[in-house]
């Protein structure tokens, strides 16, 4: 046996594209299916525990999904923005703490998420280095986030404006980085976290500048009167927030009218949490309240449709492929007929050279299995980051 080895061995090395090609088609037949089914169940994982960790979100009506992915997972796709009002409407019930979240603008690709305290709780985040934001323009990032740009306590971070045409819209603000959160393996390690006055700021609906009431420039003043001075829009607004210059930022308008994309509602009860729904049934009702959880198992479910699609197609490919390998093997036994006879000259019989081409399979399943479980080793050892890049961020 040993001797039928050797010989398929140099024999495989001496047709060395064949071989590649027959090693590459195997791999991808084991590989595709089995990768397949470790990401779809890392993402159902993910979607599935954060949203059954949020009881309630309340949003504009709408498309529910483009409301739980921005809530939950920080999407892209920012859903129509309610008030500060609806959180306000969430407490005036008692019957659950209302968190709200403003998820519009980005720092460097990651997501701003403005929020209050309250938040960190309720996720259980934690800061490993620095210390929790205090102050308008403080921010505390993720450990993922702090990880791709090289962030610490400390270092500065300006937020991206929403158009590069329309500067006026959304303010770059300079950020003061006051802490690094501890990993959580979810969409909360690759946001920046801030205050959500500070969103108005980068909104505009906030800003600070110098004392008008002190000004010489005759260009910066466009009316004083005795109780009011107003300001042309030649007059500088900071673009960040100090210790020098904090006492003048404000806001204009009563906040109960600025903007939120969502508010997370977390019942005190379970009766409390279908008190709570119930107030959102009517047809006249501007919000609606939705279950994350139900949102993301429907999503689910259609992914597993998609993903039996992708199986069958799959299956119907890996047949076509073996049979191509099979076709391969016979093709390969009939070229080598003149070998075979002198093989058959030199006294062996059939079994061995029978034992001959098994041995050259054997050798190229081996060499492809062993190749196969590297490749998903590497797929599993990843699956949460790939996930997060490919499906959720």
């Amino acid at each position: 046996m040993i001797d039928s080895l050797y010989i398929a061995w140099k024999y495989i090395c001496f047709n060395k594209a064949r071989t590649v090609t027959l090693i590459a088609c195997i791999t991808l037949i084991g590989f595709l299916p089995v990768s397949l089914e470790l990401l779809l169940d890392e993402s159902e994982q993910q979607l599935m525990s954060r949203a059954a960790t949020t009881p309630l979100v309340v949003g504009v009506r709408g498309s529910s999904l483009d409301l739980v992915m921005n809530t939950l997972y920080f999407g892209d796709e920012v859903p129509e923005l309610i008030t500060m009002a609806a959180s306000d409407r969430v407490m005036e019930t008692d019957l659950a703490l209302p968190i709200p979240v403003y998820v519009r603008f980005r720092a460097r690709g990651h997501p701003i998420v403005g929020t209050t305290l309250d938040y960190f709780e309720f996720r259980g985040l934690k800061v490993a280095e620095g210390q929790q934001m205090a102050v308008l323009g403080d921010c505390v990032v993720g450990a993922g986030a702090a990880e791709k740009l090289g962030l610490k306590p400390g270092d500065e971070l300006v937020s991206s404006p929403e158009n590069m045409f329309d500067l006026a819209g959304v303010y770059p603000l300079k950020m003061k980085v006051t802490g690094v959160l501890q990993k959580s393996h979810t969409s909360d390690d690759l946001a920046v976290f801030v205050d959500l006055k500070t969103t108005w700021v980068i909104q505009g609906l906030g800003h600070g500048h110098q004392d008008v009431t002190v000004l010489k420039d005759p260009t910066l003043v466009l009316k004083r009167t005795e109780d009011n001075v107003a300001a042309t829009a030649k007059l500088y607004h900071y673009m960040e927030i100090t210790d020098e210059n904090i006492d003048s930022f404000h806001f204009h308008g009563h906040m109960t009218g600025y903007p939120v994309t969502a508010v997370i509602a977390a019942p005190y009860d379970a009766k409390s949490g279908a008190i709570l729904q119930g107030r959102y049934l009517s047809k006249e009702e501007r919000h609606q309240i939705v279950e994350p959880e139900e949102v993301i198992d429907g999503l689910l479910q259609n992914i597993f449709r998609i993903k039996n699609v992708l199986d069958a197609v799959i299956s119907v490919v890996a047949l076509a492929t073996v049979m191509a390998i099979v076709l391969v093997f016979a093709l390969s036994i009939r070229l080598r007929q003149r070998e075979m006879e002198t093989v058959f000259k030199l006294g062996c019989s059939r079994m061995t050279m029978a034992r001959l081409v098994a041995s050259e399979i054997l050798m190229i399943v081996v060499a492809s299995g062993f190749l196969c479980t590297g490749m998903v080793l590497l797929v599993d050892q990843f699956s949460n980051n790939l996930v997060r890049t490919l499906f959720i961020r």
